[in-house]
């Protein structure tokens, strides 16, 4: 399918849905209507990226270093800095040790909708089940900024939903590269 980009309300580039994801087809016409307007949105553009980027080295010094409690910290500093830059509500962050896991594989990260809770809430889990490694630094970086495009989902768009669609990884992508630049040296960023 042929792509069209226009500009949105939020400054977001949209774009006419490229592909659908297998699950598409199963949706209720209402859901089919909010995966299409999540799959429009294709970027989160930051005020300031550049305020930010300070704290991507910290991070990936504090995973090297193991140390879950300064992991916590830096992500939660981060959070709150793209939802105050983006003028959304706060969020909480939980770090905890070692991914759960069943026979389905592991989770990664969650994140819980602020249904009668104070704020949203992100988990994040630094370890690997099998092997209880330390999740290697872009990945768990990804895994947040995945997290935070669910709450941006809610909050910023205000979909009813918060569907994994094309648009959606593209908006993570586009987080992650304002905040690790490619010019950045690969030594500085693990």
């Amino acid at each position: 399918m042929i792509s069209a980009q226009r500009q949105g309300s939020f400054g977001y580039i949209m774009h006419v849905l490229d592909m659908v994801f297998s699950y598409y087809n199963k949706l209720s016409a209402a859901n089919k209507r909010i995966y299409r307007q999540s799959d429009g949105i294709i970027s989160v553009p930051l005020p300031d990226a550049e305020a930010l980027q300070p704290l991507i080295p910290l991070l990936s010094a504090a995973l090297t270093k193991e140390d879950r409690e300064q992991v916590e910290d830096i992500c939660r500093r981060l959070v709150l800095g793209i939802a105050q830059q983006l003028s959304s509500p706060p969020l909480r962050v939980k770090v905890l040790a070692v991914r759960p896991s069943a026979s389905w594989g592991e989770l990664h990260g969650l994140y819980e909708p602020s249904q009668g809770r104070a704020s949203a809430v992100i988990s994040l889990w630094m370890r690997t089940a099998k092997q209880r490694r330390v999740v290697a630094f872009k990945s768990f970086l990804r895994t947040l900024l995945h997290e935070l495009c669910h709450h941006l989902d809610y909050e910023l768009y205000r979909l009813p939903d918060s569907f994994h669609t094309e648009g959606f990884y593209k908006r993570e992508s586009s987080l992650f590269h304002q905040l690790v630049p490619e010019s950045q040296p690969e030594a500085s960023i693990p």
